[in-house]
C-alpha cells in the first residue's frame, strides 16, 4: 500500500508494505526508506508509524464481501473484548475504539447520519439535500439497556483478588461461619465479590437466590458532570427516563440550536469524537457472544462470519437508535430514517463517512458503493465525494465497482482492471490502455468490460432474430417498419436498418 505524505521538499512517495504471516504477527516495513535516510534501514521507528502510517483504515461493503470484512469483524470483537478486560479490572475507558480499522456497514448508518446532521454545516450537507431532500434533524431516540444477567461460572472473573488472598478469604469465612453448611459459606464469598465490584449488581441478597446482573456500561457512565459517554449524551438529552424494571435508559432529542451546541459542547465540537462513542456502545451489542465462539472465530477464515455471529432482538441489544425523523423536502410531515429507499441509505452512508473522517489521513475501502444509485447518482458520485472529503489531499481511497461512471471520472492511471481466465482461474491486473477521464459510457462499456452491445440481452435476441429473417429473404419494407414498430433507438438497431437500405440498393 502506498500512503502519500507531505514534505517541505519534493520527495517520492513513501513505499509500505505490510506482511502477514500465519499465527505470526503482521511486519510492516518501509521499503524506500533510503530514499528519505541514506543510512535508514527498511523498518519504523513508532513515532515514524504514527506519522507516516494512516490514521484509520475505513472498510465499507454495499453486500456480503466478507473477504474484505473478515478482518475487520475480528477486530469488533478485540474492541469488545478490551472493554471487557477494563471492566473486570475495574480500569478507566477511553471512551473511543483503541483500533485504527472500523468496518462502517449497515449497521453504523444511524450514527453516521446523526453525527453529520448535528454537526456540519449547510454547505458541507448540500450533497444530503440535492440529491435527497433532507433538510434538517428533528429528533431522535437512544435507548441504552444498562445491565444484563451474569452466570454464577461468570463470577469468579470479577473477583478482585489475587489466588492467594481468595484462599486467605476462604479460610477466614470457614472460620468465622465454621457452624454454616459449605454451600452457605460459598454464597458469602460470592456476596463479598459482588459487594467488592461496582458493575456487580443483586438486585437482593444472594442468599435468597436472586439473579446476578451484571451492569455493562459501568465504565461508560459516571455522575452529571462525568466526562464518560453516557453522561455526556444525558447532557444533550432534551429528557431522560430510567426505566429501573427492566434497567433501560431512555435518552430523547428534539433537535433545534441549543440541542446542537450541547453536542458541540460535550464532544469537542468534533462529529467524529461523537460518532465513536456510537462506536463504543453498538460494540457491546457483541456481549452476547459465547466464548467458544468468539475463539472459533478469532481463528476462522470463514467467509460466513456474519452469519455466525447472533442478530438480538432490538430490546436485548445493549444500544440502539430509534425514531430517527428529519424533514425531507416536498413532505410535509418529518420522515422516519427507515423510509428511505435502499439508493437513499446507500448515498447517506458513503457520502457521510467521508465527511466524518475528511479531517483525517485515511485509508477507505468501498466494496461496490454505489450498487442502489439511480443512473445520475453513479454519474456525479466522484464528484460528491470530493465534495464530502472538503478537498483534502489526506486521504486514499480505493472503490471496487462495475459501473462505468466511475471509470469516466478516472485517470487511467488510477484505474485497475482485474480479468479471470475463465479456463485456467489465472487473476490479470492492468491500467486501460485508453485515457479512461472523459471517455463516453459506450467506450468504457466495450473496452473494459468486454460488452459490445449497448442494449440489453433481450432486446438484442430480437433484433437478431429479424436480422436472421432479413437474410432469409422476407420483405425489407416489412422488416424495416415492424423493427421500428418493436424497438427503440439503439446503434444497433441503426446499423441493421442500414445494412438492409444497403441491400435494396
Amino acid at each position: 500500500m502506498n500512503f502519500p505524505v507531505r514534505f517541505e521538499t519534493d520527495l517520492p512517495w513513501i513505499h509500505v508494505r505490510i506482511i502477514k504471516q500465519l499465527n505470526e504477527s503482521p511486519r510492516i516495513d518501509w521499503v524506500n526508506k533510503a530514499e528519505f535516510d541514506a543510512e535508514g534501514e527498511g523498518s519504523f521507528t513508532a513515532e515514524e508509524r504514527d506519522i507516516l502510517l494512516p490514521d484509520f483504515v475505513l472498510g465499507y461493503s454495499s453486500g456480503e464481501n466478507q473477504i474484505l470484512s473478515l478482518p475487520f469483524f475480528k477486530m469488533r470483537f478485540i474492541q469488545y473484548d478490551e472493554y471487557w478486560q477494563k471492566l473486570k479490572d475495574r480500569l478507566d475507558y477511553p471512551g473511543r475504539p483503541e483500533t485504527r480499522m472500523a468496518y462502517l456497514d449497515n449497521e453504523f448508518s444511524q450514527a453516521i447520519l446523526l453525527c453529520n446532521l448535528l454537526f456540519q454545516d449547510a454547505e458541507s450537507l448540500a450533497p444530503f439535500h440535492e440529491d435527497i431532500g433532507i433538510e434538517e434533524l428533528k429528533e431522535f431516540r437512544i435507548i441504552i439497556r444498562r445491565s444484563i444477567p451474569l452466570g454464577e461460572s461468570q463470577l469468579s472473573e470479577f473477583d478482585p483478588l489475587t489466588e492467594d488472598e481468595q484462599s486467605a478469604r476462604a479460610n477466614r469465612i470457614r472460620s468465622e461461619y465454621k457452624n454454616e453448611s459449605s454451600k452457605r459459606q460459598q454464597e458469602r464469598i460470592r456476596d463479598e465479590i459482588i459487594r467488592a465490584h461496582d458493575a456487580l449488581e443483586a438486585p437482593e441478597s444472594m442468599f435468597n437466590g436472586s439473579s446476578l446482573r451484571l451492569n455493562l456500561i459501568e465504565r461508560l457512565d459516571g455522575d452529571e458532570k462525568s466526562k464518560n459517554i453516557i453522561p455526556r449524551l444525558q447532557r444533550c438529552a432534551t429528557c431522560t427516563y430510567l426505566d429501573e424494571t427492566t434497567d433501560t435508559l431512555y435518552l430523547d432529542y428534539f433537535v433545534n440550536d441549543a440541542t446542537r451546541e450541547a453536542f458541540r459542547e460535550n464532544f469537542s465540537n468534533d462529529p467524529l469524537e461523537l460518532f465513536q462513542a456510537f462506536q463504543v456502545l453498538l460494540t457491546l451489542n457483541l456481549f452476547a457472544v459465547s466464548e467458544p465462539l468468539k475463539n472459533d472465530l478469532y481463528q476462522s477464515d470463514s467467509h460466513y462470519v456474519s452469519e455466525t455471529v447472533p442478530t438480538l432482538a432490538s430490546d436485548e441489544r445493549i444500544m440502539r437508535f430509534k425514531f430517527v425523523k428529519f424533514r425531507k423536502t416536498d413532505v410535509a410531515e418529518p420522515v422516519m430514517l427507515k423510509n428511505l429507499s435502499d439508493g437513499e441509505h446507500q448515498l447517506l452512508h458513503t457520502l457521510g463517512l467521508c465527511l466524518l473522517f475528511k479531517n483525517t489521513q485515511s485509508l477507505f475501502l468501498l466494496d461496490e458503493p454505489e450498487t442502489h444509485f439511480n443512473p445520475d447518482w453513479r454519474a456525479n458520485f466522484v464528484t460528491r465525494l470530493h465534495q464530502s472529503l472538503g478537498g483534502s489531499d489526506g486521504q486514499e481511497m480505493l472503490v471496487t465497482t462495475h459501473t462505468p461512471f466511475l471509470i469516466s471520472d478516472s485517470r487511467p492511471e488510477k484505474v485497475l482492471v482485474f480479468k479471470k481466465d475463465k479456463k485456467t482461474g489465472e487473476v490479470t491486473v492492468k491500467n486501460p490502455e485508453y485515457n479512461t477521464l472523459g471517455a463516453s459510457i459506450n467506450k468504457i462499456t466495450m473496452a473494459t468490460f468486454d460488452k459490445r452491445e449497448t442494449i440489453g440481452g433481450h432486446a438484442q435476441a430480437m433484433l437478431d432474430g429479424l436480422r436472421q429473417r432479413f437474410e432469409q429473404g422476407e420483405d425489407k419494407e416489412q422488416l424495416i417498419a415492424e423493427i421500428n414498430r418493436q424497438l427503440g433507438d439503439s446503434v444497433e438497431k441503426v446499423l441493421l436498418i442500414k445494412t438492409i437500405l444497403n441491400s435494396k440498393e
